[in-house]
């Protein structure tokens, strides 16, 4: 997934505030635990040299109640007394983080951004649909609701015999395929404006086929149908919401797995892809990387990249496993300093507009926990064989 939100804040210069934890409001507890964390990690950067405005400026956002039931965290980057960056995240961080640096640490901001979808959902019956998108207050704002109106008003067939009841059941018939027609069409504008990764569609079971019929090939793509929902009033919203919460989750799951065959394909070639510490910096600090692959436990953490430490310049892409590496490249020592290992990689990816995906950890096998796609090879990019990348297994996973 693309982090393109964040990429402003490279731009910046001094120190930056990186705050990452869990703002679920406990019924009996109200914002008491939330405050006691915020405590523990205000300790955290002052200890690491904070200036107070930053801490000031993140207080009052992440004290701030967010209105979101359920478990939910919230990722927070201040500089010079302002707060630059606020997201409120789906699901509480694996752990708490608190980071005072001249980089941000984004990791919990790249986890947030590879579990997104953006999809729109139709809520339609014979007269017409409702459209929401991911994010508003109706199933999950980016945008309000909008609702289309087909326009055509003989909707419903009546029981008699005849002619008259032939030709009206015709004109109803053709009312239902008209408002398809229009809804289709407000559709196909929307993904063409848009770009959605999902259009998701429910509601009445005559109107979902003729739209689903009418829509074209782009929106076709894109089109699941999910039972439970409608129009109306009287939606079992528990059950509509968890078949809603199975589409997404299949949806992300196809999303990775395309990433994970196509970084399998690639080192089983020798080429297009890398894995371990020291190849994925290298091809980062030469700017080859489309997609950043970390690997994750089950917890969703992916803290041993944390707990390797690489070398950085002044740019991203200055970016070594050893302060001699830095050099080469013609940057003076005494702005060469050690950073941790995600930081680090995170930065150079954003700075070169490759995406980042996490792979839950044995779903494919790398070394050191990273791997990434390229955008091209040369000969001077470090290429998997098939006989090394095998027998380094002693590597993999960590």
């Amino acid at each position: 997934m693309k982090l393109d939100s964040l990429k402003p804040l490279l731009d910046r210069s001094g120190s930056l505030t990186t705050v990452s934890l869990d703002v679920t409001r406990a019924e009996d507890a109200g914002d008491r635990d939330i405050r006691s964390r915020w405590n523990g990690l205000r300790r955290q950067l002052e200890s690491q040299g904070a200036p107070e405005g930053d801490l000031q400026a993140l207080a009052e956002v992440v004290l701030r109640p967010t209105h979101v039931p359920g478990p939910h965290g919230r990722f927070v980057v201040a500089g010079e007394g302002e707060v630059l960056f606020d997201r409120v995240l789906a699901d509480a961080p694996p752990r708490d983080e608190a980071y005072h640096d001249g980089i941000p640490a984004l990791m919990p901001a790249a986890q947030a951004a590879d579990e997104a979808v953006r999809y729109l959902l139709v809520e339609v019956d014979r007269s017409g649909a409702d459209l929401s998108w991911s994010g508003s207050q109706s199933h999950a704002a980016d945008q309000p609701m909008e609702a289309v109106e087909g326009g055509h008003d003989v909707l419903h067939k009546v029981r008699a015999g005849g002619w008259s009841h032939r030709r009206m059941q015709s004109r109803v018939e053709d009312s239902w395929d008209r408002n398809a027609e229009v809804v289709a069409a407000e559709l196909d504008r929307a993904v063409v404006e848009h770009r959605p990764d999902l259009v998701m569609i429910t509601g009445d079971v005559r109107a979902v086929p003729l739209i689903r019929g009418a829509v074209g090939q782009q929106t076709a793509e894109l089109l699941v149908e999910v039972p439970g929902g409608s129009r109306a009033e009287g939606v079992k919203e528990e059950a509509f919401a968890e078949n809603v919460h199975a589409v997404l989750e299949a949806f992300r799951a196809r999303r990775r797995e395309d990433v994970a065959d196509r970084l399998r394909e690639a080192l089983g070639r020798g080429e297009g892809a890398v894995t371990s510490l020291p190849d994925v910096v290298e091809v980062l600090r030469r700017g080859q990387v489309s997609e950043l692959i970390v690997i994750e436990d089950a917890a969703g953490s992916a803290a041993p990249l944390g707990d390797h430490e690489l070398w950085a310049g002044p740019e991203p892409l200055h970016l070594g496993m050893r302060a001699s590496e830095i050099a080469a490249l013609g940057v003076d020592e005494k702005h060469t300093r050690a950073v941790r290992g995600d930081v680090a990689l995170l930065r150079a990816a954003l700075a070169q507009d490759a995406g980042v995906t996490f792979l839950l950890e044995g779903s494919v096998d790398v070394v050191d926990g990273v791997a990434a796609l390229l955008r091209w090879n040369d000969q001077a990019t470090p290429h998997e064989t098939a006989p090394s990348y095998t027998e380094d297994t002693h590597r993999k996973g960590h």
